[in-house]
């Protein structure tokens, strides 16, 4: 089956399941094709919340998935490749929590959307890349216990001295933007492309950057250059080039999210077909969850 038949038999299952179509920036172009609302974790976050569709299909990975359920427990939620995960949330567990909580009972308790439902459920707020130095000053607490992502957790205190930042685990990270070479960023800007790096970069790669951006804010910051390198999952290019089309952008050809990428047209087709890829979570983990992720969305600007 050609391309063109498969997006057109994606959008009209989609009409016939009254369905939504949400997809991360970081899927492919032919997803984007199809999609109702393409955005950073926080923007498909807040188009979960407010959708009346009775099916939202989510096209990322199994974390955004459960935030969608989380916020909109009385819609079917659909991930068309169930097993699409993410390494960087493994990094964390309920009982790494727990254990944290015990040693440092003063704390306050930040984890990154980008964690299971299970850590959600555990925590007194989630984040996102965007909004994390907003949801961390707003606590009151001086010390945050804040994970899995380290290299986050460094840019938070890199901008909140005043708070006591600590990262759980030590080591958690996204191997994507792990990858980035310092020797490739300072070659780029003697050609004089600037460099926008995505704040779970390391603070090496951050420190050379121009800008530091979520991926939702990426294409507001480039439309004020001509030529960027962007230092996040190597499909946030095409994203950009969409959005963006006056602008060059460079990229790391490694620089792929294997998990991503797992979903593909016949994927999605397939999963409209059946209804397969549904997920499901304890009440409890849901409703415990919706706590954090609600004081995400409902802190002040």
């Amino acid at each position: 089956m050609t391309k063109r038949n498969l997006i057109a038999d994606v959008l009209r299952l989609k009409s016939e399941r009254k369905a939504l179509i949400l997809a991360h920036n970081y899927q492919l172009p032919e997803i984007h094709a199809v999609a109702d609302v393409i955005g950073d974790s926080l923007e498909l976050a807040l188009a979960a919340r407010k959708a009346t569709e009775p099916v939202l299909v989510v096209c990322g990975v199994r974390f955004m998935a459960e935030t969608a359920g989380i916020l909109n427990p009385g819609k079917t939620i659909l991930l068309p490749v169930p097993d699409a995960g993410c390494p960087l949330a493994d990094f964390l567990t309920p009982d790494l929590i727990t254990r944290a909580k015990e040693e440092y009972p003063d704390a306050a308790v930040v984890v990154y959307i980008n964690s299971t439902a299970s850590c959600k459920a555990v925590a007194d707020a989630v984040c996102t890349s965007g909004n994390a130095l907003k949801v961390v000053r707003s606590l009151p607490q001086k010390q945050i216990i804040f994970g899995p992502d380290a290299n986050l957790a460094s840019y938070i205190r890199s901008f909140l001295p005043e708070k006591e930042i600590i990262p759980l685990p030590a080591n958690g990270h996204c191997y994507v933007h792990a990858g980035f070479s310092e020797d490739d960023l300072s070659e780029m800007k003697k050609q004089g492309v600037s460099i926008i790096a995505h704040p779970e970069c390391p603070e090496k790669i951050r420190n050379i950057a121009d800008q530091i951006a979520s991926t939702g804010k990426m294409a507001e910051i480039a439309r004020k250059g001509k030529r960027w390198y962007i230092c996040t999952e190597i499909g946030m290019l095409d994203r950009l080039g969409e959005l963006c089309p006056d602008q060059i952008f460079f990229g790391d050809e490694f620089a792929v999210c294997a998990d991503m990428k797992k979903t593909t047209l016949q994927e999605l087709l397939s999963c409209l077909k059946d209804g397969s890829g549904e997920i499901t979570l304890d009440p409890e983990i849901m409703k415990a969850a919706r706590r954090s992720v609600d004081y995400m969305l409902d802190v002040p600007p």
